[in-house]
């Protein structure tokens, strides 16, 4: 059997199997191993929605999707509460499972281009709803997209209260910059998803990348950086920085991690 193929099979095999208690098995992650980073300019053959009301969420957060009628049930379930927080750029989904019992009240999104990555986080995330019999993680959840091009198509004006970008890819050579997930045209696109008041996380361990993140965004007249006494206080940030893969890694090389805040501006009152 082609190694391909031999390892679509075991995939398979795994994402139902169950130990000898008849409990959902986590993932491993050697059955969806994918290069590092994803062209974010390729064509990758995405489905979007037209738009945020188009977006069919119930599928991903079906305990939070209202209950439909028997002449209604042939539309998709709308949901009882939007998205509200989401990681950019996901990777295998640390940072979700860890704030997911974090914000029990609150929907997570994890945006990942990379196919393999995207279905270790879905399956992680069901077989751990399995573990906990539906009562934790049913408001967390991971799909395929690519935020550079499709951000707007998901979200509505002012829908989000936070957004975490971690360990993103520094593209170091400059004719790569405009690849960066931090630019002048992207804050605008997350300022314009963003409320008044919801915070933007970076994390890096690049200090090159983090003055980019860091200039862009007080560039930016929609943002202003939180005080390092605010980012203390916040406990996402303690979760940002050890629960993500990236954070686990730099944190055994004995590694420096470059953190910044920043607050979504009220937009000035028309003239």
């Amino acid at each position: 059997m082609p190694e391909a193929s031999h390892k679509r099979e075991s995939r398979q095999k795994f994402s139902h199997a169950k130990d000898k208690d008849g409990i959902a098995r986590l993932p491993r992650k050697r059955f969806y191993r994918q290069r590092a980073h994803a062209n974010p300019f390729s064509d990758h053959t995405l489905e979007y929605p037209s738009s945020p009301d188009a977006m069919n969420w119930s599928s991903y957060y079906p305990a939070h999707a209202a209950n439909v009628s028997q002449e209604e049930s042939t539309q998709p379930r709308k949901l009882m509460k939007d998205v509200e927080v989401v990681d950019i750029g996901c990777g295998f989904g640390g940072l979700l499972v860890a704030l997911a019992p974090l914000l029990p009240d609150t929907l997570l999104l994890g945006l990942e281009i990379r196919t393999s990555v995207t279905q270790f986080v879905q399956e992680k995330i069901w077989a751990l709803r399995e573990q906990n019999e539906g009562k934790l993680y049913q408001n967390a959840a991971c799909i395929r997209a690519n935020t550079m091009k499709f951000l707007p198509n998901f979200f509505k004006k002012a829908q989000l209260s936070k957004i975490f970008i971690c360990f993103p890819d520094p593209h170091f050579k400059a004719r790569k910059h405009k690849a960066r997930i931090v630019s002048a045209t992207l804050n605008s696109e997350y300022a314009y998803v963003l409320r008044p008041g919801g915070i933007v996380y970076t994390i890096t361990d690049v200090e090159a990348l983090h003055q980019w993140m860091v200039q862009h965004f007080e560039a930016h007249p929609s943002f202003e950086r939180v005080s390092e006494e605010e980012v203390k206080k916040d406990e996402c940030v303690e979760v940002m920085q050890n629960e993500t893969e990236e954070g686990k890694k730099v944190a055994r090389n004995k590694g420096q991690k470059f953190i910044a805040l920043f607050r979504r501006l009220k937009d000035p009152p028309w003239e």
